[in-house]
C-alpha cells in the first residue's frame, strides 16, 4: 500500500498520463458525440422506425468496422515498444504493415457486407419500414470503410510514438465534419436517414486523408529506412499477425455481444431498439472518455516495456487507475442524477423516451463495472499481450451466454443485467490474467522475440540491410 501511494505522488508520472490522455480523451469524446447529433438529429424526426433504421444500420457497420479494430490495437503496441527502442526502421514498418492491412481488410469487409446485412435483418425480423431504410443506410455507410480502417491504423501508430496531438487531429476533423455535415444534410436539405450516412462518409475520408499527411512530420523524430523487402517476407509479417489474429478475434466476440442486444432489441419491438441505441450512446461516452486514460496506458507501459523499465510501468498504471476510478464515478452519478435530460435531449419521441427512462439504472451503473477492463486492455494492448485479451474475452462471452439467456424472460431488463454481467466477467478475467503475469514476471518475457522478428536487420549507422 505505502509504495502505491508513493506511486500516486509522483507528480512527473501524472504529466506524462495527462500529456497523452487529455488530447485523447477530448478527440475520442466527439466520437459518441456524433452519435449524439444522429441521435438528436433523427430522433426529432416524426417516426421511431427512422431512428430505429440509424440504430441498426451503424450497428451493422460498426459490427464490421471494429471489428478491425486490432488494426489500431496491434500498432500502439508494436509502434510503442519500437520508440522505446529508438528503432525508426521498425516504426515505418509497423506504419506500413498497417495501412496495407487497412486496404486488404476494406475490400474483404466490401464483399461480404451486402450479404450480411441482409441476414442481419432476416434474424432481426424489424418491420418493414425499417427494414428498408436500414439497407440504405448501411450501404452508403460503407463507401467510407477504407478510410476508417486507414484510421485505425494512423492512430494506433500515432499513439504508439507518444504522439497525442495528430489523432485529436484525425478524429477532432472527422468528428466535426461528421456533425456538421449531418446537420446540414438531414435538417437542410432533408436527405433523411441517408443524409446522416453521407455525412459520414465524407468525414471518414476527411480524417484519413489529414492522417496520412501527418506521417512526415512524426518520422522526421525516429531516423531510419524502410525495408521493402521485408515486406515481402512472411516472418516479418508473422508477429504482427499473430497478435491481430488474437485481437480480431477477441473484437469480433465483443461486438457479437453488442450486435445480439441490438437484434434482441429489435424482436422487443422499434420504440424498445430505439431507446437502447440512445442508452448505448451513454456508454460510448463513458467509454471514449475512459479509453484516452486507457491509451496513455498503452503507449506508457508499451514504451516502459521496450525500455525494460519496471518503476514506470507501475507508476503509469497506477496513476491511470486512479483517474480512471474518479472519472467512471463523475459519469456514474452524471446518468443517475442527469439520465432524463441527456435522453430528452436525444428524442422527442415519447414512445421512445419513456422507454429509455425505465433503463437509466442500468446505464449509470455501466461506468463503475466497466472501468477496469478498459484500464487492463489498455496494459495488454501496450504489452502486445493480446492472447490473454483474446482468451479471456472468450471466457466472459461463454459464461455470460447462459445467464443471458435464463434472463431472456425478463425482457429488456433480462437483456440490460445480462450485458451488466458479461462487463463485470470482462474486468474480472482480465484482473486474474494481469495478476498472474504480475507474480511470473511475464510483462517483460517474451516481447523479446516479437520485437526482434518485427524490426529488420540495421547497419551501425541505423541503415536497413535488405
Amino acid at each position: 500500500m505505502p509504495s502505491l501511494i508513493a506511486d500516486w505522488r509522483d507528480r512527473p508520472t501524472h504529466r506524462r498520463v495527462w500529456a497523452l490522455a487529455a488530447p485523447m480523451i477530448l478527440s475520442n469524446i466527439s466520437v459518441p458525440l456524433v452519435a449524439l447529433v444522429d441521435s438528436s438529429v433523427i430522433g426529432h424526426l416524426p417516426h421511431a422506425h427512422q431512428l430505429g433504421a440509424v440504430a441498426v444500420g451503424a450497428s451493422l457497420y460498426i459490427f464490421l468496422a471494429w471489428a478491425m479494430g486490432f488494426l489500431r490495437m496491434g500498432s500502439t503496441g508494436f509502434a510503442a515498444q519500437a520508440a522505446g527502442r529508438g528503432d525508426g526502421a521498425a516504426l515505418r514498418q509497423v506504419l506500413a504493415q498497417g495501412l496495407l492491412l487497412s486496404l486488404v481488410l476494406a475490400l474483404f469487409l466490401g464483399a461480404i457486407a451486402m450479404p450480411f446485412g441482409e441476414l442481419a435483418l432476416v434474424l432481426m425480423q424489424p418491420s418493414s419500414e425499417l427494414h428498408e431504410l436500414t439497407l440504405a443506410f448501411f450501404h452508403t455507410r460503407l463507401f467510407g470503410l477504407p478510410a476508417a480502417l486507414a484510421s485505425y491504423a494512423l492512430v494506433g501508430w500515432f499513439l504508439g510514438t507518444q504522439n497525442a496531438r495528430a489523432p485529436l487531429a484525425i478524429l477532432l476533423s472527422t468528428n466535426l465534419v461528421n456533425i456538421a455535415l449531418n446537420l446540414w444534410f438531414v435538417l437542410g436539405l432533408d436527405w433523411g436517414v441517408v443524409g446522416s450516412a453521407r455525412a459520414s462518409v465524407i468525414a471518414e475520408w476527411t480524417g484519413a486523408l489529414l492522417g496520412l499527411s501527418l506521417t512526415g512530420k512524426a518520422l522526421r523524430a525516429y531516423p531510419g529506412q524502410i525495408a521493402w523487402a521485408a515486406l515481402q517476407r512472411w516472418q516479418s509479417w508473422r508477429p504482427l499477425l499473430t497478435v491481430n489474429r488474437d485481437i480480431f478475434i477477441r473484437s469480433m466476440a465483443l461486438q457479437s455481444v453488442f450486435f445480439l442486444i441490438t437484434v434482441q432489441g429489435a424482436r422487443l419491438g422499434d420504440a424498445t431498439v430505439a431507446a437502447n441505441a440512445l442508452l448505448l450512446n451513454g456508454l460510448l461516452l463513458t467509454a471514449h472518455a475512459l479509453d484516452g486514460l486507457a491509451h496513455a496506458v498503452e503507449a506508457l507501459c508499451g514504451h516502459a516495456i521496450g525500455a525494460r523499465d519496471r518503476d514506470t510501468l507501475r507508476r503509469s498504471l497506477v496513476v491511470a487507475a486512479g483517474w480512471s476510478l474518479l472519472t467512471s464515478l463523475g459519469f456514474g452519478l452524471a446518468f443517475l442524477f442527469g439520465g432524463h435530460l441527456f435522453v430528452s435531449l436525444q428524442t422527442d419521441i415519447p414512445s421512445v423516451r419513456d422507454t429509455a427512462f425505465g433503463y437509466l439504472p442500468y446505464l449509470a451503473l455501466l461506468p463503475l463495472i466497466a472501468v477496469w477492463s478498459y484500464l487492463l486492455d489498455g496494459l495488454f494492448i501496450g504489452a502486445t499481450r493480446a492472447r490473454e485479451m483474446r482468451d479471456s474475452m472468450l471466457l466472459s462471452v461463454l459464461l455470460s451466454l447462459p445467464c443471458a439467456w435464463l434472463l431472456s424472460a425478463f425482457g429488456n431488463h433480462g437483456l440490460w443485467i445480462s450485458f451488466l454481467l458479461f462487463m463485470a466477467l470482462r474486468s474480472l478475467t482480465l484482473g486474474l490474467c494481469a495478476l498472474k503475469l504480475q507474480r511470473n514476471d511475464g510483462w517483460f518475457s517474451g516481447f523479446e522475440s516479437a520485437s526482434s522478428q518485427q524490426a529488420p536487420p540495421r547497419t551501425g549507422n541505423g541503415n536497413v540491410v535488405d
